[in-house]
């Protein structure tokens, strides 16, 4: 019996949560300090975008005024990368993914600013759920982690400022332009940052050293398998799957970087059981969130690339 195209498209949808969350896993492998490892991932995205004449025509047609608004909020989503690979160097992938399950809770309390629509007090609710989950996944850290957690934490206050004002702007150009223009623009603001990060640990490297050939597969598969294919396959979904779908399934991009992290790295070693309680909290809250208030705008795929599929529908 032949496949539904529905089914197809959710199938497609959870293949791109799985490779998303395949991203921490490869942070973790790849040697290279944050900044490389993020500088040479945007850059091998941004020239596989600039093969695409779609992307130069969608680039002509765009107003200077919105390029550089999408430049600006391209500076804010290297820093995002930034700090998410920076909390996987000075903690584990686990903590990285379970700080970024926070997005949520600081994109209820930004976005009605910045889109201008009233506070909801249902998204407050579920934020502030998610605080005893926060106190748990400290208090089940070694301390040589936790710079690594608070790292984490404005990782994901950057995926709801740049989320936030990507929705403001999600009639402004073509997903593949945008996402161009934004990791175009990242790119050269990690440029101009590595001089100042040379000393930080965890982060500074040189950027035009070419790495390794282990590292360098790796940035391969992270930049071309598990964040242009699921990118392409998340186009197709969204023509079949709903907004709200979308993001009960995203939700779940925690949950594989953490079963992968046991798997593969073998985390649970590193962490206490009150760690996963507090994951299990903040789970809760993150799901819960959706199934009550249940609305289904427009999703905006232009962020699927740039947030790892944080916050891909509202």
């Amino acid at each position: 019996m032949p496949m539904s195209a529905r089914r197809k498209a959710h199938l497609q949808v959870h293949l791109c949560v799985l490779l998303w969350g395949f991203t921490a896993i490869l942070g973790k492998l790849i040697t290279l300090p944050a900044l490389p490892l993020v500088w040479w991932r945007m850059l091998l995205v941004v020239l596989a975008l600039a093969l695409l004449p779609a992307v130069w025509r969608g680039l002509r047609a765009m107003p200077v005024r919105r390029r550089w608004a999408y430049a600006g909020i391209g500076a804010l989503v290297a820093l995002h990368w930034l700090t998410f690979y920076g909390a996987i160097k000075l903690a584990n992938a686990s903590v990285a993914a379970t700080c970024i399950a926070l997005a949520p809770a600081f994109t209820a309390m930004i976005e009605p600013w910045v889109t201008r629509r009233p506070f909801d007090a249902r998204e407050l609710f579920f934020g502030i759920a998610t605080l005893p989950g926060v106190a748990m996944v400290v208090g089940g850290v070694p301390h040589e982690m936790r710079a690594g957690i608070a790292v984490g934490a404005l990782s994901a206050l950057l995926v709801a400022v740049f989320g936030s004002l990507n929705k403001r702007m999600v009639e402004g150009g073509e997903p593949l332009t945008v996402t161009a223009l934004e990791l175009g623009a990242g790119t050269v603001l990690l440029t101009a940052l590595a001089p100042l990060m040379a000393l930080v640990p965890g982060f500074g490297g040189a950027l035009l050293v070419l790495p390794s050939l282990h590292d360098a597969a790796l940035l391969v598969v992270l930049s071309l398998v598990c964040t242009l294919l699921p990118f392409a396959l998340a186009l197709v979904a969204l023509r079949q799957v709903s907004a709200y779908g979308m993001q009960l399934a995203t939700n779940l991009e925690p949950v594989y970087a953490i079963l992968l992290a046991i798997v593969l790295l073998g985390e649970q070693r590193e962490l206490t059981p009150m760690f996963y309680g507090g994951v299990a909290i903040i789970l809760v809250a993150v799901f819960a969130h959706p199934v009550v208030a249940r609305r289904s705008p427009a999703a905006h795929p232009e962020l699927l690339v740039t947030a790892e599929a944080k916050s891909v529908a509202d």
